[in-house]
């Protein structure tokens, strides 16, 4: 099956513990959750194919990100489908804007050109759901991982993409929410069993538009 929009994206749970020992046996990934907008950029399925960006309501925005579309056609392959968020820097505060962003969001036009030179927008991936074509829903998570890092070393992506933080040290992640929540836009941390599928076993068949159905993962406040 080749993904195309719209796609329902998975959505993390929250949860008021750490993850039980049988899970920390087998393996967690803890991955940054940003202060940004959840999207989905596909890239067309031959050279020069349209890029789509779509929003976690299914809606296709890519007129809004004209600074993402040409890094995408100039620097990602075909047939490929990221999971992740979109954010804004402002450098001058030292972190994410989520008021650029919204004002980003809903330009439109020659309105979406201005903006993308004023705040340039970053993809920020966590999940590859489609590589070269091939549909990857049923593969584990640390495949997806190890996909995501090949495609940032082997095409030397920089800005705007950035490769999602993740560790599997539980030490680190406490780390992350102790000092990067109030400084730099982390909102909390999403844990990930290192064996999980982006498709678990639900008996439920796929629907016809590609949708996906939720992951299991655990998403945690300040407080892990």
């Amino acid at each position: 099956m080749v993904l195309g929009p719209p796609v329902e994206p998975m959505l993390a749970q929250a949860v008021e513990a750490v993850p039980g020992p049988a899970a920390l046996r087998a393996g967690v990934a803890y991955e940054q959750r940003l202060d940004g907008h959840r999207a989905l950029l596909f890239t067309g399925a031959g050279p020069g194919g349209a890029v789509v960006v779509q929003t976690r309501r299914g809606s296709l925005v890519q007129d809004r990100w004209p600074d993402l579309v040409a890094a995408a056609e100039a620097q990602l392959p075909a047939d490929l489908v990221l999971d992740g968020e979109l954010v804004v820097w402002n450098a001058e505060e030292g972190r994410l804007s989520f008021g650029a962003l919204q004002r980003r969001a809903v330009a439109r036009a020659l309105g979406a050109a201005a903006l993308a030179v004023r705040w340039p927008a970053c993809f920020v991936p966590f999940d590859v759901l489609q590589q070269g074509g091939q549909e990857l829903l049923n593969q584990p998570y640390a495949e997806h991982r190890t996909r995501l890092e090949d495609l940032f070393t082997d095409r030397a992506l920089t800005a705007p993409w950035t490769l999602v933080p993740m560790t599997t040290h539980l030490a680190k992640a406490r780390e992350w929410l102790e000092f990067w929540t109030d400084v730099s836009g982390v909102e909390s941390i999403v844990c990930k069993p290192l064996t999980a599928v982006t498709s678990p076993d639900t008996g439920a068949e796929p629907r016809s538009n590609g949708a996906t159905p939720p992951k299991p993962s655990w998403a945690r406040s300040p407080g892990l």
